[in-house]
């Protein structure tokens, strides 16, 4: 409890890891949009969702949440509606990359179901995922950094107080054993 109160103390920290989750529940949310990772896949309503990715904090991993969320920081409707429209932005970017990895991903297993694999072609395929995991990273930092700009910093550091409080609840949940459950 000492370490979390101690990162917590710092508003640069706090507001970092706030938009850090964010961003993070942001790529559930693209990945909940695939059959694989929708709310209520996976192996437990609550549990892993499923799919290369899954797993974050589910605060924007639909509109109904984001909702709920913003409501939480008491966003006025002009700063839902700016972030609804970075949202979208973003979904239909990060949409696109998704269906990239997995094409990746597709190919790897193509790769590895040969009698012989060529490490030339699994180092360039490694280096392909790479890539497209970069290209999804600087996306979502760039959500991370037009949302901070639309919340203000009392937002912003109420919206982590709230993630920090979902994670560590989830963190409880998950650390239960699958008897309990």
């Amino acid at each position: 409890m000492k370490t979390s109160a101690l990162f917590l103390s710092s508003p640069l920290r706090l507001t970092a890891l706030s938009l850090v989750l964010a961003v993070s529940a942001f790529a559930v949310q693209t990945a909940s949009a695939q059959p694989q990772g929708m709310v209520g896949g996976g192996e437990h309503r609550h549990g892993p969702r499923g799919g290369e990715g899954m797993g974050h904090d589910m605060a924007l991993a639909n509109p109904r949440m984001m909702a709920r969320m913003l409501d939480g920081v008491n966003a006025t409707p002009e700063q839902r509606a700016q972030i609804q429209q970075l949202a979208e932005s973003a979904r239909a970017d990060m949409k696109a990359q998704f269906e990239a990895g997995r094409k990746l991903r597709e190919d790897s297993a193509a790769l590895f179901s040969q009698p012989t694999v060529d490490a030339r072609a699994a180092e360039a395929l490694r280096q392909q995922r790479m890539a497209q995991h970069d290209q999804a990273s600087k996306r979502q930092m760039q959500l991370m950094l037009d949302i901070s700009r639309v919340l203000t910093p009392e937002q912003r550091k109420l919206m982590a107080e709230r993630m920090v409080q979902r994670r560590s609840m989830k963190e409880r949940y998950q650390a239960e054993p699958k008897a309990a459950k």
